[in-house]
């Protein structure tokens, strides 16, 4: 029974691919727990509150961990917009084929070259982001002397996490796959596992202290010297919500690998919420744990020294054990991240959209894997590593406005990849909108029925509010500037997406589909 129900599911899997103009290439072997192990891989908690715990707490004081319900709460009417599309439309590529379908393939490969750069440059952040853990992780136990800000230690070691990547990237999903739940397993002893030892330990604050703004919108009494004017609501939470912004994305990755998941027309849906609101717990948990673990000594001294300086009270032992999660955590979501990029790739090419689409579309047939995507997804982040060697001493006076000191060109880059994202939401999302008002009716396994034009509508409002929260420049003495370096992140976010566009205007990569996309779309009243 069980082996004929498999069958009937695979079958019907088949034939949805082939009424969109596609055959089964890839192999189908990730289950439920898999997909949304990859996806709450890419989100990853300890990753996001690792590198951006400071940040929040020196613009947001302890009271910024109460941003993060509301980042979770608004992006889940995101993932229920992208649930039901990647219901819709269960294809390898997920943003760029909602785009695609809703509004055309002009439309869809603008967001496919968005959200492929962004997850590219993603990929350079998160293993780069690694290379202080590695280091100290190495000193430690082998007395070496590895300086992580080196140029040539951050090449070599960022360099060799990428390659592992996509090695294991390349030999199956199913390996992928496995990557993720250990991943997802190491995450979970990661947030609520430093919880339980610092609670065991001892916390130093009240739950009062979570309320609290410790002063931070005062330019005296702020640890990173930001003045938002004693404004806290309108100043400097507006600045540290995007600690959290900047975490909670990449359940959409779930998307990306529909076409190598069992029932991915019922599964991807949920393990996009269930990624989101895992992801929020664990976050959740781990903020709450390091904000009542805060020495006497106040939020100074931890903006200063970093995690490390809540950590460094707990036996030495297990500060090594808690090391070795943080390392791995970073491990499995560059993983994730390269494996849902080079779908992303994967998906362009085989509807002809990239240059050497030919070559990037082909299947491993050993491993049923896109490996020439991953290929892809190797030697772009690789490229964009050299930009570390980029590195200014003293502020750079360009046009208008100064390119802030010690910021290398891969962080101005890397500062991309949320702007990145969530136009390339936006856009996705806006898309929906338009189909619904042009007739579209979701015909999946899950939709959202008479709240699909409601939380559409909410979720476009969200991504763009928050973009534009994002992007907004200001001077690099204002708190914006610790996320967005002033004027750097809106200025790479033109640049990569007027490429874009000069690119489709001369190259007009949308012309290889646009026959084959056109018979593939859904009937709809006229206007589609």
């Amino acid at each position: 029974m069980g082996e004929a129900l498999e069958s009937a599911t695979q079958s019907g899997e088949s034939h949805r691919l082939a009424a969109l103009g596609y055959r089964q290439e890839l192999s189908r072997v990730l289950s439920l727990f898999d997909n949304f192990a990859v996806a709450f891989s890419y989100l990853s908690p300890m990753v996001g509150i690792y590198s951006l715990y400071t940040l929040g707490l020196g613009t947001g004081g302890p009271r910024y961990i109460w941003t993060m319900p509301v980042v979770v709460g608004l992006m889940m009417l995101v993932a229920l917009v992208f649930g039901e599309l990647s219901s819709e439309y269960p294809l390898s590529g997920a943003l760029y084929q909602y785009g695609k379908y809703n509004v055309g393939p002009r439309y869809g490969w603008f967001v496919g070259w968005i959200y492929g750069f962004a997850l590219l440059a993603t990929v350079a952040s998160v293993d780069s982001g690694a290379v202080g853990y590695i280091a100290s992780l190495s000193n430690i136990w082998f007395k070496t002397h590895i300086d992580p800000a080196s140029n040539l230690t951050i090449f070599v070691i960022t360099g060799g996490v990428i390659i592992l990547s996509a090695i294991l990237n390349s030999v199956g999903a199913k390996i992928m796959g496995r990557v993720a739940r250990f991943g997802v397993y190491v995450e979970t002893i990661g947030t609520f596992g430093v919880f339980l030892a610092l609670a065991i330990h001892g916390f130093h604050q009240r739950l009062g202290f979570i309320f609290s703004t410790q002063n931070v919108e005062f330019a005296k009494t702020n640890p990173l010297s930001l003045n938002f004017g004693g404004n806290w609501w309108g100043s400097a939470a507006l600045v540290a919500i995007l600690a959290n912004v900047y975490i909670f994305y990449g359940f959409e990755s779930a998307g990306d690998i529909s076409e190598e998941t069992v029932d991915a027309q019922r599964q991807v849906p949920k393990a996009m919420r269930n990624a989101l609101l895992y992801g929020g717990i664990a976050s959740f948990v781990l903020v709450l744990g390091l904000l009542l673990a805060t020495p006497p000594s106040g939020i100074n001294d931890v903006v200063s020294g970093g995690i490390n300086t809540i950590l460094s009270t707990l036996p030495p032992w297990l500060q090594d054990f808690f090391l070795v999660m943080v390392i791995v955590a970073f491990f499995s979501c560059g993983t994730a991240v390269q494996g849902a990029g080079a779908r992303v790739a994967y998906a362009l090419a085989r509807d002809g959209a990239i240059p050497f689409s030919n070559a990037i579309k082909s299947i491993s047939p050993r491993y049923r894997t896109p490996v020439n995507a991953i290929l892809v997804g190797t030697i772009v982040p690789f490229a964009f590593l050299l930009l570390v060697l980029i590195n200014p001493s003293k502020p750079v006076h360009i046009l208008w406005f100064d390119y802030p000191a010690n910021v290398t060109a891969l962080y101005a880059l890397v500062s991309f990849a949320t702007s990145g994202i969530y136009l390339a939401f936006f856009l996705t999302v806006f898309g929906a909108f338009i189909a619904r008002r042009r007739g579209w009716k979701p015909s999946g396994v899950f939709t959202l029925g008479k709240w699909g034009m409601p939380v559409t509508i909410g979720a476009a409002i969200y991504l763009l509010l928050m973009l534009l929260n994002i992007v907004w420049p200001g001077p690099l003495s204002g708190g914006r500037a610790v996320f967005n370096y002033g004027w750097v992140t809106l200025l790479v976010m033109l640049v990569i997406v007027a490429t874009g566009a000069l690119y489709e205007a001369f190259a007009r990569p949308d012309q290889g589909d646009k026959e084959r996309a056109s018979a593939r779309r859904p009937t709809v009243p006229d206007g589609k």
